[in-house]
């Protein structure tokens, strides 16, 4: 069910009602009293901390307790996206398609908007059947009413979560589309449409273009494909942009992963590799909201797109291919595809004097065995001041990240006898020596994001869903707004 958001001035006695009680229950209706005992909703709370439905004259209500804040902010902040959550899963049992949400006025702006954001993130299912171009989605409007008077909710405020919502939502479709919907050709003329929606450019290299663009990593993965690779080139460059060389956002967009000649094993490995570009579908994602939302930052995404099939005319292991910087790569195993194509894309980067490049892949399963689905592990080569004001976004949002190092001594794993460097540098560190095989590539402030792990669920957690979670939209979205403008 897709939701949007407006602001309401006042309560409307026949509309449905989702009420965000304070810690004294201030807000509990005087109905309450005569159709149901406070104290039994007191009781409830104190011993659920969970929100519950009551029906009253056939109207349903939805109270939510207040839950008492931590020493950690950003700890609040999720609660409340999980608040919203639960009521979302609520809302699934009604047929709805106008909803109220009554804030008490001890809560903060900041509450009554996380508790928004997980209760529209909380929504998203994937309905897309068959062969159809259509998702087969209903609307609900959720019409806020804050009465809060030391601070304003605006209608702007509610209408940009509504769209950074949507790009979530958008992200998790693509990743979730069956591979064959979603094969090169497709996904370029997607990313077409959704340009011409949001307000962005865009360019398609064809495979003629990425051979004269000496692109050898992305030529190199898809030889064995039936399928052409494209090259998707997303530029917004709002007249009002605060910056004027552009931040630079690289995907990784390997549409179905099986390993090449080093080919997956297991049922369980294969029947998930649809979500290997979620990092291209975390940078549309990002490039749709920031578009649509009009912030003012000049920001280009690069994607490099195709599949990882297997065929006699595929790359093997000892194979050495030229990248598009001139590296010479030894292949030692295919199924290290990602950083190859990710290369092409951060050495064109250089050719667009970029103020950051920030990449994002589902890249290493080392990452996920690292630290699991609860975070992003990441690295680079900026200062140590703009990482940890992107952990701190991290923290606030709740897609947490941990830094891995890149020390020198991790060029030693990537040596070899017959080439520049190898693709891969064998068991030890493997998100780190995939972080460093990138790194040979760039020479401006570069941060790498692996998001194999929190990308892609196989059971659900909370507002995040299960299957595709668009991790890493709704962070850099408010990264390269706090950092940039």
């Amino acid at each position: 069910m897709q939701i949007f958001f407006t602001v309401r001035e006042h309560l409307s006695e026949s509309t449905p009602c989702v009420y965000l009680l304070g810690e004294n229950f201030d807000a509990i209706p005087t109905t309450f009293s005569d159709n149901f005992p406070v104290s039994s909703l007191i009781n409830f709370f104190e011993k659920e901390q969970t929100p519950t439905t009551i029906f009253l004259d056939d109207q349903v209500v939805f109270a939510v307790p207040y839950l008492a804040p931590t020493e950690e902010n950003y700890i609040q902040k999720e609660k409340m996206r999980n608040q919203g959550f639960l009521v979302s899963q609520m809302l699934k049992k009604h047929s709805l398609s106008k909803l109220q949400v009554f804030a008490d006025a001890i809560l903060t702006k900041d509450s009554v908007l996380c508790f928004l954001e997980g209760l529209n993130l909380g929504s998203y299912s994937y309905e897309k059947k068959g062969s159809s171009e259509n998702y087969f989605r209903d609307t609900l409007q959720v019409e806020v009413v804050f009465p809060n008077e030391n601070e304003i909710l605006e209608q702007e405020e509610l209408e940009r979560l509504t769209t950074l919502c949507d790009a979530v939502w958008l992200t998790r479709d693509l990743v979730n589309d069956p591979p064959n919907f979603k094969k090169s050709s497709l996904l370029g003329q997607k990313i077409e449409e959704l340009g011409q929606e949001a307000g962005f450019q865009t360019e398609i290299w064809d495979k003629e273009r990425i051979k004269a663009e000496k692109m050898g990593g992305l030529l190199g993965v898809s030889q064995a494909s039936y399928e052409d690779p494209i090259f998707a080139k997303l530029t917004y460059s709002p007249k009002d942009a605060t910056n004027d060389t552009p931040i630079v956002l690289v995907g990784k967009g390997v549409t179905f992963d099986i390993g090449g000649s080093n080919i997956k094993t297991g049922t369980s490995a294969l029947e998930i590799m649809k979500s290997d570009m979620g990092g291209c579908g975390t940078v549309i994602g990002l490039m749709y909201a920031l578009a649509k939302n009009n912030i003012p930052l000049y920001v280009v995404g690069l994607l490099p797109i195709t599949d990882n099939a297997i065929s006699n005319k595929g790359l093997v292991p000892g194979d050495v291919i030229t990248m598009r910087s001139g590296t010479t790569v030894e292949i030692t195993n295919t199924d290290g595809e990602g950083r190859l194509i990710m290369a092409d894309a951060l050495d064109y980067a250089k050719e667009l004097a970029p103020e950051l490049v920030i990449d994002l892949a589902t890249l290493t399963g080392s990452a996920v065995r690292a630290i699991g689905e609860e975070g992003i592990v990441f690295m680079g080569n900026t200062d140590e001041l703009l990482k940890r004001n992107l952990e701190k976004i991290g923290r606030d949002v709740y897609e947490r990240l941990v830094e891995f190092p890149l020390w020198n001594e991790y060029k030693d794993y990537l040596k070899s006898d017959v080439a520049d460097i190898k693709n891969v540098g064998g068991s030890f560190a493997g998100a780190i020596t995939a972080g460093k095989f990138l790194e040979h590539f760039v020479d401006y402030d570069w941060l790498h994001l692996d998001i194999a792990a929190p990308a892609y669920l196989m059971k659900s957690s909370s507002y995040r869903g299960k299957s595709a979670t668009g991790t890493g939209v709704r962070l850099l979205y408010h990264f390269l707004i706090e950092k940039f403008l």
